[in-house]
């Protein structure tokens, strides 16, 4: 399939970029290298090959989750500037 300076156009109005004139002929073929290379690759025989969202096999990073004991709300507390029915007391940032 060949690409027309008449298609960059309508493709570019489409995307609503701006191309130069000067710059039109660049942009046509460098579209025409685009679908000729896409067509290269239609030609590889796939048949047997799963299709994969990644290269390499990924897997899961994160720890099992495990219930464990946290600290008691006067032991999280006890450093604080400054204590508020039993949380934390910060300025405050909406007025």
């Amino acid at each position: 399939m060949k690409v027309t300076e008449k298609d960059v156009r309508y493709i570019a109005g489409l995307s609503r970029l701006v191309i130069p004139e000067n710059e039109m002929e660049k942009f046509t073929e460098q579209f025409n290298q685009i679908l000729n290379y896409a067509d290269i690759l239609q030609k590889i025989d796939t048949t047997g090959i799963e299709p994969t969202a990644h290269v390499i096999p990924l897997s899961n990073v994160l720890r099992e989750d495990v219930v464990e004991n946290s600290v008691s709300n006067e032991e999280a507390l006890k450093n604080a500037p400054a204590v508020h029915n039993g949380g934390f007391k910060v300025p405050r940032v909406i007025e």
